[in-house]
């Protein structure tokens, strides 16, 4: 039986102790997907039972082997948690692996209680809707208030406020049979009737702790991954907004050549099913540069076709940045708005430069023509006749991806031509 100041220290750091250990574990990515999973193989369980078992089987052994450091021990909170998380039968395997320290020191009631206690957790758990679970809230003074509100209003079962009396009234069974059975099962004992409330009440609020710590981390994951969905969504509209425009072209341009150049209609067909078949596939967000420059490289070889002479292609590529994963069709439109808006009103045509470095720790791709540039038209204009369209879809991809990370910067100059420059990290460590 302890003295009462021990049994607050006790109490306090008990709390602490589930803090500190939830959050501990919570910092694993694989105790995070574990937990965290709708459904779980056997194995995948085990693991999960093995990150509870190790440290607080090792608390079981600290609280017997250091004197008055009771608070080590929460191996009743951690076999209710089992129960809630990974159902009855798990539970009770746990909570004998629990009970093995405090048996070899002659607590021999610990095994069948921490069994008995894992069975009715976890039938409890399968009771109670797993949000009931994840929402169950620590401050008991704060549940016991909502709950009287929602029961002034309209009278129900509240499932959370069921879980908290259960688990104080298990607390209350094994402070009785530790009564009855002095060293036979560990639990805090006292004469004074308001401290022994409090240890009865310490129980919910331990169990509180840990599912408040992990549930706001499940919050934040479920904001994470949200937020990854709709930027795949955003980008993936985003990079099927490919003007068809040369489409149509190309498949003229093929019929035209079917008969006179046969063999070229055929390679042309071909590079159209390349440049379709990598824009209707479930793209990678980023590529390699080099896989990239060979996607244009496609279209760039049936426009030099459809215009003849009239195109020319030049590249600066920097060999260094070819394996620097970069947006994917990230080139091609801003090429096809040079060619469509630069080098098409042009009778003489032009040409169209590519050209990357490495800068640093930021790669700096140049896409350029020498055009008949974009004048001193307004946005608006330039986007209702077509131009811009390309390059606005690839300033928003990489604000997505970006952030403030990226620089766009649009260089134009009236019968000289266009020049688009694009500033990213050289990896992946500043995507948004």
């Amino acid at each position: 039986m302890a003295d009462n100041k021990l049994i607050l220290i006790t109490l306090l750091v008990k709390l602490g102790v589930a803090a500190a250990v939830a959050s501990a574990l919570a910092r694993s990515r694989t105790f995070q997907r574990l937990l965290f999973a709708e459904q779980r193989q056997h194995r995948q369980t085990a693991t999960m039972l093995a990150f509870f078992l190790i440290p607080l089987t090792l608390g079981v052994m600290v609280r017997i082997a250091v004197p008055n450091f009771l608070a080590a021990d929460i191996s009743f909170e951690t076999v209710i948690l089992l129960g809630l998380l990974v159902g009855p039968g798990w539970a009770m395997l746990g909570g004998v692996v629990l009970s093995l320290p405090a048996v070899y020191h002659h607590e021999f009631l610990t095994l069948p209680f921490n069994a008995a206690l894992g069975l009715a957790a976890g039938t409890l758990g399968r009771f109670v809707e797993i949000e009931e679970i994840w929402s169950f809230s620590p401050l008991i003074d704060l549940s016991l208030y909502r709950w009287v509100r929602r029961n002034l209003r309209q009278p129900r079962i509240d499932r959370q406020i069921l879980m908290l009396f259960l688990i104080a009234a298990m607390e209350i069974l094994r402070e009785w049979i530790a009564r009855l059975y002095p060293r036979q099962l560990f639990a805090l004992t006292t004469n004074v009737w308001g401290f022994q409330v409090l240890v009865w009440l310490c129980a919910p609020m331990v169990v509180g702790i840990a599912l408040k710590v992990w549930n706001a981390l499940r919050i934040e994951l479920k904001l994470e991954e949200q937020k990854r969905l709709l930027l795949e969504a955003r980008l993936d509209a985003l990079q099927r907004q490919i003007n068809p425009h040369f489409l149509f072209n190309t498949l003229n341009s093929i019929a035209s050549l079917v008969r006179m150049k046969p063999e070229l209609a055929r390679e042309m067909t071909v590079k159209l099913a390349n440049i379709l078949r990598a824009l209707l596939k479930d793209h990678d967000t980023f590529v390699p540069l080099r896989e990239e420059l060979s996607f244009t490289d496609d279209y760039l070889d049936i426009e030099v076709v459809r215009f003849g002479a009239m195109l020319k292609v030049v590249k600066e590529i920097d060999p260094r940045t070819l394996e620097v994963l970069v947006p994917s069709i990230l080139l091609q439109p801003l090429i096809e708005n040079g060619i469509k808006h630069g080098l098409e009103p042009r009778i003489k045509g032009g040409t169209i430069t590519l050209s990357s470095q490495l800068q640093g720790d930021r790669v700096r791709i140049e896409v350029a023509d020498d055009g008949v540039g974009m004048g001193n038209k307004p946005a608006s204009a330039l986007r209702r006749n077509g131009a811009g369209i390309g390059m606005k879809n690839v300033q928003e991809r990489l604000d997505v991806l970006y952030g403030s990370q990226a620089n766009f910067e649009i260089q134009s100059s009236p019968g000289r031509g266009t020049k688009v420059v694009i500033e990213i990290p050289a990896g992946l460590d500043h995507v948004v």
